[in-house]
């Protein structure tokens, strides 16, 4: 008798609970919690990102974007393509290295099969790689870097690989024996240099970066470039040549008077994006690609940076597919799709 009590006392508070669930708001029942990683603060992907959650989070009720800032983008993607991520910053560069299972995808058995289950939402320009020193320090050219302390990149990422191939085809300098390679995350490294500790700084970044505007504000900062005979070397032209990359331009004055640099210096542009997997829900990838730029719309006047940020740029250097959904949802919004963004 005891036994069917319970039984019995179990299915009507099972009846009760039910009815409870029934009479909370969709929201409360709908929300899907999907994680997000991108760079470090300090860096344009994270504020692109940071904005693609925050407007979700607040537009689009049924989906709560959490972000991880922490970590390098060639281990992120993994993460999406095996499905333990739902978004990630991306490259075409990241693409064609899994692809061709080069560099830091060298041993990786499985990467040419798991970028084909990436995904892109949309592209951006991360900006234009600054590779900043104070003037205090007397460096005015890549080649006389040599024996200092220089951050690159986070160890293992593309913007490591990047900035150590420039200072090795511009001025001959190897990282890790003609230089220390300071081995830091983004936000470390930013206040690493704000603190004096580094005498280079690189960070690819739209400008005017945040975290350099603060540094140039009490201190003459100086930007080192390509030099103009060697923009046409084979060795310079090929860094320039890869998927996403090309010649960007930093002009003299961006960072005001404490930017001493008289002309423009000329460095290296890439464009990056946020990718998803394969599987991820056709309506939602539609519905926070319509809402994102929507948001930055109306952002734009007080946040002078989303100005690069535009439904036209989602398909900018494209070498992997775009999403069904977000394929759809930058047709809709007047965007000429290339053959690369089609399946």
């Amino acid at each position: 008798m005891n036994a069917t009590k319970l039984s019995r006392r179990s299915i009507l508070a099972g009846t009760a609970a039910a009815a409870t669930l029934g009479m909370l708001p969709r929201a409360a029942l709908a929300k899907e919690l999907l994680r997000m990683s991108t760079l470090g603060p300090g860096t344009s992907p994270n504020l692109v990102m940071t904005t693609f959650a925050n407007i979700i989070n607040r537009e689009l009720p049924d989906y709560e974007i959490q972000v991880n800032a922490t970590g390098a983008a060639t281990r992120h993607v993994l993460e999406v393509a095996m499905g333990k991520t739902a978004f990630c910053m991306s490259s075409p560069a990241i693409h064609a290295l899994m692809t061709n299972q080069k560099a830091m995808y060298e041993k990786i058995d499985q990467a040419p099969e798991l970028v084909k289950k990436l995904r892109t939402v949309l592209n951006f320009p991360m900006g234009v790689y600054h590779i900043a020193v104070y003037e205090s320090s007397g460096i005015t050219t890549l080649d006389q870097v040599k024996g200092k302390r220089v951050f690159l990149g986070p160890p293992g990422g593309a913007a490591y690989a990047t900035m150590a191939g420039l200072f090795k085809q511009v001025a001959g300098l190897e990282a890790g024996t003609d230089f220390e390679a300071v081995k830091l995350g983004w936000d470390a490294a930013a206040a690493a240099f704000q603190d004096g500790n580094l005498d280079v700084y690189c960070n690819p970044t739209n400008a005017p970066s945040p975290v350099l505007t603060q540094i140039a504000v009490t201190n003459a900062i100086r930007f080192l470039g390509i030099p103009q005979e060697q923009l046409e070397t084979e060795a310079v032209k090929a860094l320039a040549a890869r998927p996403g990359f090309g010649f960007g331009t930093l002009p003299a004055g961006t960072y005001g008077d404490n930017q001493v640099n008289e002309s423009d210096t000329t460095t290296l542009r890439v464009t990056v994006g946020i990718v998803t997997n394969e599987t991820a829900d056709e309506t939602m990838i539609y519905e926070m690609t319509k809402t994102f730029y929507d948001g930055v719309a109306e952002m734009r006047d007080g946040a002078p940076w989303l100005q690069a940020i535009t439904p036209e740029a989602a398909v900018a250097d494209l070498n992997l597919p775009l999403h069904p959904g977000a394929l759809r949802a930058l047709e809709e919004l007047g965007v000429e799709i290339p053959d690369a963004g089609r399946l």
